[in-house]
C-alpha cells in the first residue's frame, strides 16, 4: 500500500525524476532543479497528509484537539517553506562583481546566525558561522548579506554539522575563487539538550580551512585571533 501511495504522490514522480538522472537526493542535496512549477504545492500537501497520519499513529484526536487541529497543514508548510527550503528552492540571487581594487587582504564575516536541523532526529542545530575570505585580483567579490543568504540556503536542510560547513566552503570556493576559504562553526545541537544525555552545555565546533588558511600558519592563526576576539565582545 505504501509503495502505490509513493509511485503516484508527487514526491514519487519527484524521486523517478531524480533516479533517471542519478542524482543523489540525501537529506541535505538541493532538489529544486527537479521540481515543476506547481509540485512544491503538491509536495506540501503530501507532507501534510503523512504528518497527519504520523499524529493518528501517536494517539492525538487532531479531530476534537483545537491546539493540533491544524498542525500537520502548519508542519508540512513549516518544513517545506521554511526549515528544509534549502532542499526545495534555488539558491538565492547572487551579483558578483570583479575585484576591481585588487584586494588581497583578510576578510571576515560573521557571525551568522544559522539554523538547521540534525538529519538523525530532524532536531534544531543553533549556532554561529564565520567566513574568512583571502581574495586575488582575480575573484569574484559578493555582497555582505549575500553570505547570509548563501549560508542560510545551505543550512535549511537536514544537515550534519561536518557536512554543512564543508558545503558551504565548496560553494563560496567555487563562486569567489579565493587564494583561500576558512569557515568557523560552533553550534548546540538540540539531539543532545532535548532528548538523549539531555547536556545543556556541550557545543560542537568544527572548521574547514583551504588555500592559504591551510598553508600558512600566520593567516589561520589571525583569522581564529580575530574571530575569537569577536566572540569575547
Amino acid at each position: 500500500m505504501v509503495d502505490e501511495l509513493i509511485k503516484t504522490a508527487v514526491s514519487g514522480t519527484i524521486r523517478k525524476r531524480l533516479e533517471d538522472a542519478d542524482k543523489r537526493y540525501f537529506a541535505n542535496d538541493n532538489i529544486a532543479a527537479f521540481i515543476e512549477p506547481g509540485e512544491i504545492e503538491a509536495l506540501q500537501a503530501e507532507v501534510e497528509a503523512a504528518v497527519e497520519q504520523l499524529l493518528h499513529a501517536l494517539v492525538i484526536d487532531t479531530s476534537r484537539d483545537h491546539n493540533t487541529r491544524d498542525t500537520a497543514a502548519r508542519v508540512a508548510r513549516m518544513f517545506v517553506t521554511e526549515v528544509f527550503a534549502g532542499r526545495y528552492h534555488s539558491s538565492p540571487d547572487t551579483t558578483e562583481f570583479p575585484n576591481a581594487e585588487a584586494l588581497n587582504e583578510l576578510m571576515i564575516v560573521g557571525p551568522i546566525t544559522v539554523r538547521s536541523a540534525c538529519s538523525h532526529h530532524l532536531c534544531p542545530i543553533i549556532g554561529r558561522v564565520w567566513i574568512g575570505v583571502l581574495p586575488n585580483a582575480r575573484s569574484n567579490l559578493i555582497g555582505l548579506s549575500k553570505y547570509s543568504r548563501l549560508t542560510d540556503w545551505i543550512m535549511s536542510r537536514p544537515q550534519i554539522q561536518e557536512e554543512a560547513i564543508v558545503q558551504l566552503a565548496d560553494m563560496l570556493e567555487s563562486m569567489i575563487t579565493p587564494d583561500g576559504i576558512a569557515i568557523v562553526m560552533e553550534a548546540d545541537h538540540f539531539c543532545m539538550h532535548w532528548r538523549g544525555v539531555k547536556d545543556n552545555n556541550t557545543q560542537m565546533i568544527n572548521s574547514v580551512m583551504r588555500g592559504q588558511f591551510l598553508e600558512n600558519a600566520s593567516l589561520r592563526r589571525e583569522f581564529l585571533t580575530l574571530i575569537r576576539l569577536r566572540t569575547r565582545d
